[in-house]
């Protein structure tokens, strides 16, 4: 059987050519990608390895799941190469970029949701657990904001010490901890319980409140705030 190429396609049926008629509103997930990768191989299409693609991750599919994969994962794909797989992390990270940016025009520090809304599309695509503090002043303006670890939840919280040496460095009246669950599920387990009380207390001791610990989970969040589940800042 013949390969039918895209520059066979009748003209409403090419991704380009019915962008410009119709808008890309009338486009598939498929085809708006076919768009940026403009070619296919010599044996697919470029409408054609779009959808490979869009099926290719075994646990997220279609276009959400193109910031999941790595460069490496984009390039064990058959057909696609170091071009294809960087044009695919751009639109990935200019997707984030744009959500990242419309979260910080709505962020307020004293607001869990905006905080998450502002963080979220940073870490729920990633395999591993961050930690981060936000350090602020007596008005909650932010003064600094710092990686604290990256690796599993013990390895990421069982140093305070870290957060409270930053927290006298930038003069911080007050802190947020975040950090992210893979799972996507943004519950907070015994230990996330425990190093908060810690946390918690040793800032009442200092004068440094912890004023938040957010868990951010897939397009979900639990704030600890939020949950009642901070003692009253003594």
């Amino acid at each position: 059987m013949k390969h039918v190429t895209i520059s066979s396609f009748a003209k409403e049926e090419k991704p380009v050519e019915r962008m410009y008629e119709y808008g890309p509103q009338v486009l598939s997930d498929a085809e708006l990608l076919a768009v940026i990768l403009r070619t296919g191989t010599s044996k697919q299409n470029v409408v054609e390895l779009s959808q490979m693609i869009l099926q290719a991750h075994p646990n997220v599919k279609g276009i959400a799941s193109l910031p999941y994969f790595s460069m490496q994962e984009l390039m064990e794909l058959s057909g696609v190469g170091i071009v294809k797989a960087s044009q695919i992390l751009a639109l990935a990270e200019i997707s984030k970029r744009i959500s990242r940016q419309n979260a910080k025009e709505h962020m307020r520090f004293n607001s869990p949701e905006s905080i998450a809304d502002y963080f979220m599309e940073d870490v729920r695509y990633l395999a591993q657990e961050k930690t981060f503090a936000l350090f602020l002043d007596s008005s909650n303006s932010i003064i600094y904001q710092k990686q604290l670890a990256e690796g599993s939840i013990r390895k990421c919280f069982m140093e305070p010490r870290e957060i409270f040496l930053q927290a006298l460095k930038w003069n911080a009246v007050s802190i947020i901890i975040l950090h992210n669950h893979p799972s996507g599920y943004p519950e907070p387990s015994e230990a996330d319980r425990r190093i908060t009380e810690r946390i918690e207390k040793l800032g009442n001791e200092l004068g440094i409140h912890l004023l938040d610990h957010i868990i951010l989970g897939n397009k979900r969040y639990f704030s600890f705030k939020e949950r009642g589940l901070l003692g009253e800042v003594r």
